[in-house]
């Protein structure tokens, strides 16, 4: 069978394990019922994710031209701290910004390969721990804006990573974490702005379990702009990554714009 679109970040639904879905403007493919199964994924073009126009992809599915205008691509994405839509200045487009960063946020901890801190909307949540391969996560607190948030972050990352390890995230090397053991600890560095908002009644851990038959004992990672077809025997699926029989890996979300042909 033959599936043929623009790639996008897998669409997850949260279950034991993960269900994963590749949607595309007509069509759809539940990855989770192809594991053991051949796929090959053949890349054909390009089409920008914010313009729609076929162009080169530059990063995070956005041509060049996009990728340093639209407010989608502004620097407060990845790094919230930089948010300031509060304080009703624009960066790239501000009812956009507000939009997107007056809502509320989530400040959590992450076991992914090791305890690591975050922020996601809260309506991302638990989407945004699937997507960072966690195996378990936490909320430590929710504050009204993105600004908020990211001035946690960048608190916490004095004792917290904020990255993960993708290899040790993929070859399920995760030490034995207990969040609730770094509650305490965390919680000492929340910034005075956002000490209100914490919520000493901690949320719940809550567990993901990933659909994967078998996790890499050494892995290699594959790219469209450098492979442009890439195939193999899926035999995992864990954050936004492909896992393959061989020790390829594939991450969907970085080659997000692709214009591709999935053959099962």
């Amino acid at each position: 069978m033959l599936y043929r679109g623009t790639l996008q970040k897998m669409q997850t639904e949260f279950s034991n394990p993960i269900n994963y879905y590749l949607v595309f403007e007509s069509d759809f493919l539940q990855l989770n019922s192809q594991l053991g199964k051949k796929l090959s994924i053949k890349a054909v073009g390009y089409q920008c994710l914010n313009c729609g126009k076929a162009k080169r992809i530059f990063r995070q599915g956005f041509c060049y031209d996009c990728f340093v205008s639209a407010p989608a691509a502004g620097d407060w994405i990845m790094r919230p701290e930089l948010s300031k839509a509060h304080l009703g200045i624009a960066d790239r487009d501000l009812a956009y910004e507000q939009k997107v960063q007056l809502q509320p946020h989530v400040v959590y901890l992450a076991a992914s390969s090791s305890v690591k801190v975050g922020v996601t909307r809260k309506s991302q949540v638990p989407t945004r721990w699937i997507d960072q391969g966690a195996s378990a996560a936490m909320s430590l607190l929710e504050v009204p804006n993105r600004y908020l948030a990211g001035i946690c972050e960048v608190a916490l990352k004095t004792a917290f990573s904020d990255k993960t390890n993708w290899r040790k995230m993929l070859q399920n090397d995760v030490a034995d974490i207990s969040l609730p053991d770094f509650v305490d600890e965390a919680l000492l560095l929340i910034p005075s702005e956002a000490q209100s908002f914490i919520d000493r009644n901690a949320a719940a851990v809550t567990h993901l379990h990933y659909p994967v038959l078998k996790y890499p004992e050494k892995l290699q990672s594959q790219s469209l702009e450098k492979t442009p077809q890439i195939e193999g025997v899926l035999s995992g699926i864990k954050g936004q990554y492909l896992l393959f029989e061989n020790g390829d890996v594939f991450n969907v979300r970085s080659n997000e714009g692709y214009v591709v042909e999935i053959e099962i």
